[in-house]
């Protein structure tokens, strides 16, 4: 009889350890689950797949296994959310520009960074242009204001430089942003800018002269190309300052 009850208090303990240990498990996989980061990167994910409509804290719930409730702990609402995966998206950019590079490259490393970030990620455009002063565009900003100091740009003047820069990639954001909305994902770039093109050509030529002379570059111009092109100009504006001084 002892032995029989030692043997069942042996498996009671047995049973016990292994319950707490699943339950070590599961609490261990809930919390990395749970993590803001593992939300934020679940977030780009949906972002990523269907749009920002198709992001609803129902729809993170069930990416990640849990509940609404879960994920409110750590965001307030929709808005916190796209803020903060904005904010990721960005911050990445921004570890990816060389530390120590020369002030031009650096400019241009994050231009073309946040561009090909836009790129990939179509809603971080609306993201930029629906507040401005979020902590992503602030980093932005941050950006360029260090190599412009390096530069040697006088302080009085900086503020403006460093605003057309940032201005010029939220305008960029924007056109990306309404782009994404307009035109289906699936769309084929170079047929749908011919087709626009076409429409150039229609017009009345006395009234568009210059946009009938542009319309035979349309379909075939490089986004990226042209977008670095404007940082150039801007550049050069800002050097042509600089000696004017």
């Amino acid at each position: 009889m002892v032995f029989h009850e030692s043997i069942l208090e042996h498996c009671s303990i047995h049973v016990k350890m292994v319950l707490m240990a699943t339950k070590a498990q599961r609490t261990e996989r809930r919390a990395d689950a749970l993590s803001k980061e593992r939300i934020v990167e679940a977030a780009i994910e949906i972002l990523d797949a269907d749009g920002e409509s198709a992001l609803t804290f129902r729809a993170l719930a069930a990416r990640l296994a849990t509940g609404s409730g879960a994920i409110y702990w750590h965001v307030a609402n929709k808005s916190d959310l796209l803020a903060a995966t904005t904010d990721d998206v960005i911050g990445r950019v921004m570890t990816e520009v060389v530390r120590g590079a020369a002030p031009r490259e650096a400019i241009h490393a994050l231009a073309s960074g946040v561009f090909d970030a836009i790129d990939a990620h179509p809603w971080v455009g609306a993201q930029l242009s629906r507040e401005p002063w979020q902590s992503a565009v602030l980093q932005i900003f941050e950006g360029f204001g260090g190599p412009l100091q390096s530069l040697g740009v006088p302080e009085r003047a900086q503020f403006d430089c460093a605003s057309a820069l940032l201005n010029y990639v939220l305008g960029l954001a924007g056109q990306y942003a309404a782009g994404a909305r307009l035109l289906p994902r699936e769309t084929d770039r170079s047929a749908f800018l011919a087709t626009v093109a076409a429409r150039w050509v229609q017009l009345d030529p006395a009234a568009y002269p210059f946009v009938h002379q542009m319309a035979a570059q349309l379909p075939g111009h490089d986004d990226r190309e042209q977008f670095l092109a404007g940082i150039d100009l801007i550049l050069a504006g800002i050097t042509a300052m600089q000696q004017a001084v």
